[in-house]
């Protein structure tokens, strides 16, 4: 059996520096890791494909970055302040600033490298192929004389 000395110094040293990381993404202070907003998403489930909708208002497109894997999307950008020169005096400012990001699970798996992609007025639609396994498939069953012979291929369609 070992024997493993307790250092307590070292253990505060490491709670004070992940206390200490802990506020500064609170107050703002590293914002490469925090996030000022998420875009709100709409997903459409139909046979062939899912439908995926996002509100990006205030972005263009080439300021988006859109990653599709099999399970999952991901789309990440910046909205930017304007800067100017001059002293404005706000009252009140609603207006989202600074870099997004969101994760989406996908629930079932899709081409992604099918994908097609619109945005138009804010609002950025993928339509999104599902992989053929995925695809709900409709088996239809002739019964004749109240009974089916399953081997015979054309009692079993596929619609």
């Amino acid at each position: 059996m070992a024997l493993v000395r307790w250092q307590p110094f070292q253990e505060m040293e490491s709670i004070r520096r992940q206390m200490d990381r802990m506020f500064d993404e609170l107050a703002g202070f590293n914002r490469e890791y925090t996030t000022t907003w998420a875009p709100a998403i709409e997903l459409e489930n139909t046979n062939d494909q899912l439908i995926l909708r996002a509100e990006i208002p205030g972005i263009e497109g080439k300021d988006l970055d859109i990653q599709v894997a099999r399970e999952a999307v991901s789309i990440a950008g910046e909205t930017r302040q304007e800067r100017k020169t001059e002293e404005r005096g706000y009252l009140r400012s609603e207006f989202r600033y600074g870099k997004f990001q969101r994760t989406i699970p996908l629930p079932v798996p899709i081409n992604n490298d099918q994908v097609k992609a619109d945005f138009k007025n804010g609002v950025l639609t993928l339509t999104l192929p599902k992989v053929e396994e995925a695809k709900k498939k409709v088996v239809k069953i002739n019964l004749e004389n109240g009974k089916t012979s399953l081997p015979d291929s054309q009692s079993v369609q596929v619609v």
